[in-house]
């Protein structure tokens, strides 16, 4: 893949995430090789570092932060795309190192942001997990984010907005290969042991979960297993994976989120919900965009039609995690989940 294809298929993912498209497009038209994404974008953020510490007033200072977080998030996704050192064996030392410092910026610079912006927040950790809860004390309900393979907690703010918007307290988490933990951990199909962590940390009876691209598939495993989900939606979550079918990049990124290309296909193996869909006892959301065609993803039409108490929403022009169709569905999800949450 050339850097104009990257910059092109990375586009509304990074925009919905936050970024500014013409500062985007501006970083990516410099770029001179797919090798120079990680760097260029950590550059960006730090400029937004820079204007921060001098900018005129606190909220303005937290605002950079808060785009420095998100400039440092997207620099995560460059070293993965159109290598296939995770296959080969050959060295990934640098590249990993790149995506770790990238992933522990935009960590510390959003908990700047929140410091300023949102001193209320609090920051919650556990064995497999690590995250921000935000909103109000008295909330009469709490949804957790779950972020996807190669996403994390500073990735999704549009989705956290909407439902804080609407009263609810949001902890958005990094779990197990993801985000901050991704230099320690590996990701595991089992998520819902990862979920139970949460809701205990958390010590409420139930939550909503809202899990995007293979958080998708987190949360609806969660679902079928954790009696305490009152309610969930994914948004271009897979129902199965084939490894075989699945396209290089993305084997790639399974190959170094699992610690291998074994430990890949393991993992892989087990992403199929034709079993737990059935066990799903509460209400489940299922949103898929039309224009997301993943080669070995199956998309989620048969999660929703076989859960009990399953509903599909498709949006024919949406793409991967529909960045480019956010008016055609994410109000909507937030409503659902907020009246959900309140009627159960």
């Amino acid at each position: 893949m050339n850097v104009a294809d990257l910059a092109a298929e990375n586009l509304t993912r990074a925009t919905a995430a936050g970024l500014d498209p013409h500062e985007y497009r501006h970083v990516t038209a410099e770029l001179a090789s797919v090798a120079d994404w990680g760097q260029a974008f950590m550059r960006a953020a730090r400029r937004h570092l820079v204007r921060a510490e001098q900018a005129a007033s606190p909220i303005s200072a937290g605002e950079h932060y808060q785009v420095a977080a998100r400039w440092f998030h997207i620099a995560t996704l460059g070293p993965y795309t159109d290598r296939t050192t995770a296959d080969t064996g050959a060295d990934t030392e640098g590249a990993v190192k790149s995506a770790a410092e990238a992933a522990a910026e935009a960590d510390a610079a959003m908990r700047r942001a929140l410091e300023i912006l949102e001193p209320g927040a609090r920051r919650l950790d556990g064995p497999s997990f690590t995250g921000w809860l935000r909103g109000p004390a008295d909330a009469s309900a709490t949804v957790v984010v779950v972020p996807g393979l190669d996403s994390g907690k500073e990735e999704f703010h549009a989705v956290t907005s909407a439902l804080l918007r609407r009263g609810l307290a949001v902890f958005t988490m990094d779990g197990p290969g993801q985000g901050t933990l991704a230099a320690t951990t590996t990701v595991r199909p089992d998520y819902h042991q990862v979920i139970g962590q949460v809701v205990d940390a958390l010590g409420v009876e139930r939550v909503g979960l809202v899990g995007l691209s293979l958080g998708g598939y987190y949360v609806a495993e969660s679902a079928a297993h954790e009696p305490r989900v009152a309610a969930a939606t994914t948004v271009s979550g897979p129902f199965q994976l084939d490894w075989p079918a699945l396209p290089p990049p993305l084997r790639n990124i399974l190959a170094w989120r699992a610690g291998g290309t074994r430990a890949a296909r393991d993992f892989v193996d087990q992403v199929d919900l034709s079993a737990l869909a059935p066990r799903i006892a509460c209400p489940l959301l299922v949103v898929d965009g039309g224009q997301d065609d993943i080669s070995g993803v199956t998309d989620g039409e048969p999660l929703a039609r076989l859960a009990p108490r399953g509903e599909y929403l498709l949006v024919p022009y949406g793409d991967h995690l529909l960045g480019n169709a956010h008016a055609d569905w994410l109000p909507a999800v937030a409503d659902w989940m907020s009246g959900t949450l309140a009627s159960a």
